[in-house]
């Protein structure tokens, strides 16, 4: 079974789903530290004047010292109204826009308990659409120990794993030799990201999923994996 996992993002990017797809099981790792101006809680989509931030406000009060998981949205903002009407603006003459627009308004009509609820529904969602299946995990329902390369080792035997896909920068942390004494392959992503028709002018890359579905609709699964298909370096056993 190769496994792969990832903090909770907001929209996230291409990257990601590739990640995904190339696993079994996904795990949703919403108890590591909240990063402030990471992607936990942000992203960027495509508009006439080049991309532009989508950020969910979160309570500040202490939450430095919290994890994905404890961190609240700061719902006293109207911070809905505005991703929803400037994802409507900026798309509205995309080619797939009806079609995935009304989950949007559904999701925006609604206030969230928290950051990783809104952040692991959107996921789901998403990869529905995209027509991926993994089998999906949340680190809080475990007990995973140790940091960084330990933990990521501990959850490979936790959840009996033989194969694990980091990111491109988990070559530079994981402790190779112990993933090989314990029987786990690793990969490493490198992911090559595709070109595809945009509106608004000349392409920009690393934008949010919503970019990428309302500009290729049913094809945006096999424009994200275009040479991507087995991009990765396995470590020596």
């Amino acid at each position: 079974m190769i496994l792969t996992a990832h903090q909770p993002v907001y929209l996230p990017w291409l990257g990601l789903f590739h990640k995904i797809a190339l696993a079994d099981e996904f795990v949703s790792f919403n108890q590591v530290q909240y990063q402030p101006k990471d992607w936990n809680n942000r992203n960027r989509v495509k508009t006439a004047q080049g991309a532009t931030w989508l950020t969910v406000p979160v309570r500040r009060k202490g939450y430095l010292d919290k994890t994905i998981f404890e961190l609240e949205i700061d719902e006293d903002r109207p911070w809905r109204k505005k991703h929803l009407r400037t994802i409507q603006i900026n798309y509205s003459k995309a080619k797939f826009f009806d079609r995935y627009f009304s989950y949007l308004e559904l999701v925006y009509d609604q206030t969230w308990p928290s950051l990783v609820k809104l952040n692991e529904h959107m996921l789901r969602w998403f990869l529905e659409v995209l027509g991926l299946n993994p089998l999906l995990r949340y680190a809080n329902d475990y007990e995973f120990k140790g940091h960084k390369s330990e933990l990521v080792l501990d959850m490979c035997k936790q959840l009996k794993a033989d194969g694990y896909i980091f990111g491109s920068e988990g070559e530079s942390y994981a402790n190779k030799a112990s993933f090989a004494a314990a029987g786990v392959n690793l990969m490493f992503q490198n992911y090559c990201h595709p070109r595809y028709p945009q509106i608004h002018g000349e392409f920009i890359s690393h934008l949010s999923i919503l970019d990428l579905l309302f500009n290729c609709g049913d094809d945006s699964l096999e424009v994200l994996m275009s040479d991507n298909e087995a991009v990765f370096m396995a470590t020596k056993r």
